[in-house]
C-alpha cells in the first residue's frame, strides 16, 4: 500500500467544539485505519508539511506500528480551562471536580487583548477561590502557549502565582529558548522560583537542543502524535532526562489513545497530564467519548463508532477531503517517511 493509497482510503471528519479553542469551534482531521488500529492524524490548518510530518508519523505508528510497554492501568489527569468569562471558568471548574474528579487545573492566559493580564488575574482567582469553596487543595496550572516577552512575563508571573495561591508550574511562557532561559535565571533570585514547562520549545523545533531545553526548563510537556509518535516522544523524554507530563493535542477519543499510551510508559510521571481533552467536544468520534473518572483514564486504545465516523465524515466536502489527500502526501514525502520506523516504512512502501 503506498502513501497516497492511504491517503485516499483516509475519512476526514469535522466535529462541534463545546467552545471556542484555537479560533474555532470545529476540529477537523482524518483517520488513518491500519493493522494496528486507528491513526488520527489532525494538525491544525496553519501548520506547514515539516510540522504535518511529524502528526503523520505519529498517525501511522498508531495505524500500521506497535507502542511501548505499558509501566501503569491508569493516568491521573489535568482540567483544561480555556480563555472563558469567570461565570464560566467557574462552572467548568466545579464540573472538572464534581463529575470527572479532577483537582488540577491548567488555564489558558494571555491572549493577546489589552486587558489580558488583570482578566486572567480574576479567572485565575475564581479557579482558586471555586476550589477552596469544594474543599479541594488542587493545583493551578498557566499555559501561555509563549505568547509574553520577558518583561510581561516577569510582570505577570508575580500577580498570577499569588491569584492562584501558589502555582504549580508555567507552561512556555515566552516563545524563544534565550528568553526562556534568561526568565529562568532571573527567577532564581525570587523566594519562590516558578517552575517552567516548555510545549513549544519541544513540539515545533525542527531540531531541539538538548542541553538548552534543560537549561530552560523545569518540566517537559510531551504530545505523543505531534512528535512523531509515542515512541520518539518516550526517546526523547529519555535523552532529556527532566520530568514529563503528556498533554493532548485537541485530539478527538481516536487520537487521544496515542498520549494516552505515553503517559502510561513513562517511567517516571511527573503529575496528572493534560489528557482530559474530551470536555472540549460538543461531538466526538467514540460512544462514550474518553473522560476521567476519580481524576484518571484507563489506558486502553479507542476505535471509531462507524455511525459516529459516518456523521463526521459527511461534514467535509469533497474539495476539503482532497485537501487532507494532498496533505497526508506531502507530509509524508515532507520527513513523516523518515521518522517512522522501519516496520511502518515498510507496511506503507510495500
Amino acid at each position: 500500500m503506498t502513501i497516497a493509497e492511504i491517503a485516499e482510503q483516509t475519512i476526514p471528519f469535522a466535529l462541534k467544539l463545546n467552545g471556542k479553542f484555537r479560533n474555532t469551534q470545529t476540529r477537523t482531521g482524518a483517520l488513518i485505519s491500519g493493522p494496528s488500529g486507528w491513526g488520527e492524524f489532525a494538525p491544525f490548518p496553519e501548520y506547514g508539511d515539516e510540522v504535518c510530518a511529524k502528526w503523520l508519523a505519529g498517525a501511522l505508528e498508531s495505524a500500521f506500528g506497535t507502542f511501548p510497554a505499558k509501566l501503569r492501568s491508569s493516568v491521573p489527569v489535568n482540567s483544561i480551562i480555556p480563555i472563558l468569562n469567570v461565570e464560566q471558568t467557574i462552572s467548568a471548574v466545579e464540573a472538572a471536580v464534581n463529575v470527572h474528579g479532577m483537582t488540577t487545573f491548567k488555564i489558558k492566559v494571555a491572549d493577546s487583548t489589552p486587558d489580558s493580564l488583570a482578566s486572567d488575574e480574576l479567572r485565575v482567582k475564581a479557579v482558586r477561590t471555586t476550589l477552596d469553596r469544594l474543599g479541594i487543595e488542587g493545583k493551578i496550572r498557566i499555559d501561555v502557549n509563549g505568547q509574553w516577552n520577558l518583561e510581561q512575563a516577569m510582570q505577570a508571573i508575580p500577580i498570577l502565582e499569588q491569584a492562584a495561591g501558589g502555582l504549580d508550574y508555567i507552561e512556555q511562557p515566552c516563545s524563544t529558548i534565550a528568553e526562556l532561559i534568561e526568565l529562568k535565571n532571573k527567577m532564581q533570585s525570587w523566594t519562590q522560583p516558578i517552575q517552567i514547562a516548555v510545549d513549544e520549545s519541544l513540539r515545533l523545533a525542527s531540531s531541539v537542543d538538548v542541553d538548552e531545553i534543560r537549561s530552560a526548563a523545569d518540566i517537559l510537556v510531551v504530545k505523543a502524535i505531534p512528535l512523531g509518535g509515542v515512541q520518539r516522544a518516550l526517546d526523547l523524554i529519555t535523552e532529556i532526562g527532566l520530568p514529563a507530563v503528556v498533554s493532548g493535542s485537541l485530539d478527538t477519543s481516536v487520537g487521544l489513545s496515542s498520549g494516552i499510551a505515553l503517559a502510561a510508559s513513562i517511567p517516571h510521571l511527573y503529575g496528572a497530564c493534560g489528557l482530559g481533552t474530551g470536555t472540549l467536544f460538543a461531538e466526538d468520534l467514540v460512544t462514550p467519548t474518553t473522560l476521567p473518572t476519580d481524576g484518571e483514564l484507563i489506558v486502553r486504545r479507542a476505535s471509531p463508532d462507524a455511525h459516529l465516523l459516518a456523521t463526521a465524515a459527511a461534514k467535509v466536502s469533497g474539495s476539503d477531503r482532497l485537501w487532507w489527500q494532498e496533505r497526508i502526501v506531502r507530509a509524508w514525502q515532507s520527513g513523516a517517511n523518515d521518522l517512522v520506523s522501519p516496520s511502518v516504512k515498510e507496511a506503507v512502501e510495500q
